[in-house]
C-alpha cells in the first residue's frame, strides 16, 4: 500500500498538475528511492507535531463537548411540554395545506385537458417558414453588447490577459480595462467576452506552437486583422502570473497610466510595471544578457545571434549582439507592458520574422523533446527568450521606456534617449527596414511558393505592394472576359438560323364579317 500511494501521488504531480515554465519539473516515478516506497516515513512529521499543543486542544474539545451535552439536555426538557400542546395545531395546518395543494393540482389538470381539446389554428408551411425567418432576423438585430464592451470602446487603452486553462481564471480581471484572451478553445471563461485566439490564428490549434510561443501566440492573434477586434489607440498585455505574484496594476496605477496616455505625457512609449531586477529568478542582480543566459541554459546569446543572422541574411561568422548597457536602470519581464497600437503592430512585424528564424534554427531539435534553451525537457522552449525581446526592440527602435510602479502609479523613465546615442542599432530596427524585409518575405512566398517549412506565413497576414497590382490585373482580366462573353452571346443570337414560317394568316375585313353573319341569320329564318 505504501508503494502504491507514493507512486500514485508522484504520477499525479507528473501528469496532471501543470507547473509554470520556470518551475523545476518533478522527478519520474522510477527515480523515487526504494526506501521511500517500503514503509511510511512518519519520522518526517515528528518535528511538526507538538504534544503540548495536542493535549491542550484535546482538553478544550472535551470541555466543549460537555457544555454541548448540558445545553442540549436543557433545551430538550424545556421544550417537551410545549411540543405536546402544539402537535395538534401543527397537524391541522398540515392537513389544510395538503387539501389546498390537491385541489390546485386537480384544477390545473382539468385546465390542461380542456386546452388540448380546443381547436388551435396551425397555419400553412409558408406562415411557419416566414415566422421562423422573422425570428432569426430579430435575433440578429437585437444583438446587444455588454456593459464592459461598451465601456471599453470609449477608452484609450485595453489590456489583454492571455491564459490557458481553468486554473488561471482566479487571476484574471473582470473590469472594462481588461479583456481575457484564451489560448485554447477549451477552458474559456463562461459569460465573458474573452477572445478565442485559435479562431483568429489557426496556428494555435497546434499544441506544439501554442506551448512554445505562449504569450507571443496571443500577440500574433491580436495583430492578425487587428481592426476587427481592437479599436483602441493603445494596447497592453499582462500575464496572469503577475496577479498571482501580486504585481499587477492597482486601481491607482491604472488611473495614473490612463491619465498619462490621454495627456500624451511621454509620447510613443513602452510602459512596463514588472522589473527584471526584482524578479525572483535574478537574485544576483545580473545584467540583461547574463540574466537571459541564466534562464535559457546558457544559450541565450548564441540563439539570439543565430536568429538575427538568419533574419537579416548574414552569412559570415558574425557574433555581435545588440548592446543592452548597464546604466543603473532595469528592464521589463513577464509580458506586462503597454504600447501604442501602431507601435505594437510594428513590434509584431519584427517579432514574426525573429520567431520564424528562431524556429527554423531549433525546430528539429525541439521535436525530439529536448530544448537547447533549457536543462530539462521543456515544451515552453522559446518563451523565456522571447520574454525579453520587447526590451531589445524598444531600446534599439528609439522608444521611450517608462516604469510604472504597480502600487502607487509613480512613473520614471529608464534608459533615456540622450544616453543611448551611439549605442542603438536604429537602422536594424527601424520601421523602413523591418517593413521592407516583411514585404520581401511576402513577395518570395507569393511568387515562388517554397516547399520548405516556414513558420512566418502562419503567424499573420502575408502582404506586399505587388499584391495590389496583381489584384488589379486580375480584376481587369475578369472584366475583359465578361465583356468578351457578352459580345459572343450577342453575335450568336444575331447569326442564329431562323426557321421560315409554315403558313400565313390573313385577317378578314370587318364588312365581310358582317355580311357573312347576316347571311347566316337569314338562312336560319328561312328554315
Amino acid at each position: 500500500m505504501v508503494s502504491e500511494t507514493v507512486e500514485g501521488y508522484a504520477s499525479l504531480v507528473e501528469y496532471i498538475l501543470k507547473l509554470p515554465s520556470e518551475a523545476v519539473p518533478s522527478k519520474a516515478v522510477s527515480e523515487i528511492p526504494r526506501k521511500l516506497k517500503e514503509e511510511w516515513q512518519w519520522q518526517l512529521f515528528e518535528s511538526i507535531l507538538d504534544s503540548a499543543n495536542l493535549n491542550r486542544s484535546s482538553k478544550s474539545h472535551k470541555f466543549l463537548e460537555e457544555i454541548e451535552k448540558q445545553w442540549n439536555g436543557t433545551r430538550t426538557e424545556s421544550s417537551g411540554a410545549v411540543t405536546a400542546t402544539n402537535e395538534t395545531f401543527v397537524y391541522s395546518i398540515w392537513e389544510e395545506e395538503k387539501n389546498i395543494e390537491m385541489a390546485s393540482a386537480r384544477k390545473r389538470r382539468e385546465e390542461e385537458e380542456l386546452k388540448d381539446r380546443t381547436d388551435q389554428p396551425r397555419g400553412t408551411w409558408e406562415d411557419v417558414y416566414r415566422s421562423a425567418k422573422r425570428a432569426d432576423r430579430y435575433k440578429n438585430d437585437l444583438h446587444e453588447r455588454d456593459d464592459g464592451e461598451l465601456e471599453r470602446s470609449g477608452q484609450p487603452l485595453c489590456i489583454y490577459e492571455p491564459y490557458f486553462g481553468e486554473g488561471t481564471w482566479p487571476f484574471l480581471h473582470r473590469t472594462s480595462l481588461y479583456r481575457g484572451l484564451g489560448l485554447s478553445t477549451k477552458g474559456r471563461r463562461p459569460r465573458t467576452d474573452d477572445i478565442d485566439a485559435p479562431s483568429r490564428l489557426p496556428l494555435l490549434n497546434n499544441p506544439y506552437y501554442r506551448d512554445a510561443l505562449v504569450e507571443y501566440g496571443a500577440f500574433f492573434a491580436i495583430a492578425n486583422r487587428v481592426d476587427r477586434i481592437h479599436k483602441n489607440a493603445w494596447i497592453g498585455f499582462q500575464s496572469w502570473r503577475a496577479t498571482a505574484r501580486k504585481e499587477s496594476l492597482s486601481k491607482t496605477a491604472e488611473t495614473a497610466l490612463v491619465d498619462a496616455i490621454q495627456s500624451q505625457r511621454h509620447g510613443d512609449t513602452l510602459y512596463f510595471w514588472i522589473r527584471m531586477d526584482t524578479d525572483p529568478r535574478n537574485p544576483l542582480q545580473q545584467d540583461f544578457w547574463t540574466f537571459c543566459d541564466a534562464i535559457n541554459a546558457g544559450h541565450c546569446k548564441f540563439a539570439f545571434s543565430e536568429a538575427l543572422k538568419k533574419m537579416y541574411g548574414i552569412n559570415h561568422n558574425w557574433t555581435s549582439l545588440p548592446p543592452m548597457p548597464i546604466d543603473g536602470d532595469t528592464w521589463s519581464v513577464m509580458h506586462s507592458w503597454v504600447l501604442p497600437t501602431r507601435s505594437f503592430l510594428e513590434f509584431v512585424m519584427f517579432s514574426r520574422m525573429f520567431v520564424d528564424a528562431l524556429d527554423t534554427q531549433f525546430y528539429d531539435d525541439n521535436q525530439s523533446g529536448h530544448c537547447c534553451l533549457s536543462l530539462y525537457k521543456d515544451k515552453h522552449c522559446y518563451s523565456r527568450l522571447l520574454e525579453l525581446l520587447i526590451n531589445v526592440w524598444a531600446y534599439h527602435s528609439a522608444r521611450k521606456m517608462v516604469y510604472v510602479n504597480p502600487d502607487t502609479g509613480l512613473m520614471r523613465e529608464h534608459h533615456k534617449l540622450k544616453n543611448r546615442r551611439s549605442q542603438m542599432w536604429v537602422k536594424w530596427f527601424s520601421y523602413a527596414t523591418v517593413k521592407s524585409m516583411d514585404e520581401d518575405l511576402a513577395e518570395e512566398l507569393d511568387s515562388d511558393h517554397p516547399q520548405k517549412r516556414r513558420l512566418w506565413p502562419s503567424t499573420g497576414e502575408v502582404f506586399w505592394q505587388g499584391m495590389y497590382e496583381k489584384e488589379r490585373t486580375q480584376r481587369n482580366r475578369d472584366k475583359e472576359k465578361r465583356k468578351k462573353q457578352s459580345k459572343d452571346k450577342i453575335s450568336r443570337i444575331r447569326s442564329r438560323h431562323h426557321q421560315k414560317t409554315i403558313g400565313k394568316y390573313v385577317k378578314p375585313l370587318p364588312e365581310a364579317v358582317e355580311v357573312s353573319n347576316s347571311t347566316v341569320v337569314v338562312a336560319r329564318l328561312l328554315r
